[in-house]
């Protein structure tokens, strides 16, 4: 009961988020690359998606590996990643688009789009974001930290969310993306 409750005031205060759904999807889109420019379309339509809120200085930001690896061997059946950089946590992601992607590339050598920063909590939470936690898979709760990952089926649903410290090439992770493909 108290679960529903929460969930509840969570969409009374942060907007009804739509629920998962190909219709859903496009109520968030067009998706603003890092760049500023609009994600195209067919970099997620019709394909697997894990979005992840990422930050460049965080404990966590290792897991850019796994998230490289993950997509370096997924790509070609109709995978991606798209990493949503964000800066509610402890300012751990303060750089500038250029310094953010200078970092992802050099460091890691991320080559999976990423978004502008979203904001994925609190009143100003992105619309990326209101639709993630908003679905059924998302149960109306806060990010509770950088590196959440929520899995998107070629039909736009969400399918799945991992916890921050559930690492990218998590067994579950894996069987996950391995059905949904």
């Amino acid at each position: 009961m108290l679960d529903n409750v929460k969930k509840a005031v969570n969409r009374l205060a942060y907007g009804s988020a739509p629920e998962g759904g190909p219709a859903a999807l496009s109520q968030v889109l067009p998706l603003v690359g890092l760049d500023g420019a609009p994600l195209a379309p067919e970099a997620i339509e019709g394909r697997v998606v894990l979005f992840v809120n990422v930050a460049s200085r965080c404990g966590l930001t290792p897991q850019y590996e796994q998230l490289v690896k993950l997509q370096q061997t997924y790509a070609d059946r109709g995978f991606t990643i798209i990493g949503a950089p964000c800066n509610q946590f402890l300012g751990q992601e303060p750089g500038s688009a250029e310094e953010i992607a200078e970092f992802c590339s050099v460091t890691y050598g991320v080559d999976f789009p990423l978004l502008e920063k979203q904001s994925v909590n609190g009143a100003k939470r992105s619309p990326l974001y209101q639709w993630l936690i908003g679905s059924e898979a998302g149960k109306g709760e806060d990010i509770s930290w950088n590196f959440e990952k929520f899995l998107v089926g070629r039909d736009g649903a969400v399918l799945k969310r991992f916890s921050p410290r559930t690492l990218p090439d998590a067994p579950e992770v894996v069987e996950a993306i391995e059905a949904a493909l």
